[in-house]
């Protein structure tokens, strides 16, 4: 019996080294081989993650993969079925510190997971619709949503005329201290 562990998170500023050390901690003993570490979305199906493509074909039956949270695996309810159901066909049990260390292959593991990934789900869509109100109170207080802009509207109209002049986006981002991507939107803002 091989133990795998999947650590994934979501964004470059994110760390999975409390994953890995939550999942020792537990006593697993996973060889430094078997630790995959992905930086990606959870809103990413399983199935379509690089990281989590490369280690379905590592495994074998009678295998262990460990996460420490069901969201490591999906966001949905949904995706966290459809991978454990893989993984199960595979034979390979699946384990959420999380959850106890319970077997989600295992009947009460199935339900556990179901419980908690319908519990996720709904705390997920209300954070969503929390968010979408707050917006919408914002906007209709006048409050300017969005990023705020570096560039004030008179240097914008002169990139602007300096553009038309022939001047590249790359000297005059690198003349008004700013990304590429600043000057090339004031030019398509102008377009539209």
């Amino acid at each position: 019996m091989r133990t795998f562990a999947y650590c994934r998170v979501s964004t470059l500023d994110q760390t999975t080294d409390n994953q890995v050390q939550e999942i020792s901690a537990d006593g697993h003993d996973v060889k430094p081989s078997r630790i995959v570490v992905e930086t990606i979305s959870g809103s990413v199906a399983a199935s379509q993650r690089p990281g989590f493509k490369k280690l379905l074909e590592r495994l074998e039956s009678g295998d262990v993969l460990i996460v420490t949270k069901l969201d490591r695996l999906g966001r949905n309810a949904m995706d966290v079925r459809e991978t454990v159901d893989t993984l199960a066909g595979m034979g390979v049990q699946v384990k959420c510190l999380q959850l106890g260390g319970v077997d989600l292959t295992s009947p009460a593991g199935r339900m556990n997971m179901q419980v908690i990934s319908a519990f996720a789900e709904f705390e997920r869509d209300l954070l969503i619709e929390r968010t979408q109100a707050g917006l919408a109170r914002a906007k209709q207080e006048g409050k300017k949503l969005g990023r705020k802009e570096v560039l004030s509207p008179a240097k914008q109209a002169e990139v602007l005329e300096r553009l038309k002049h022939g001047e590249s986006v790359r000297a005059l981002a690198t003349e008004f201290g700013v990304a590429r991507s600043t000057i090339m939107r004031v030019r398509d803002g102008a377009q539209n």
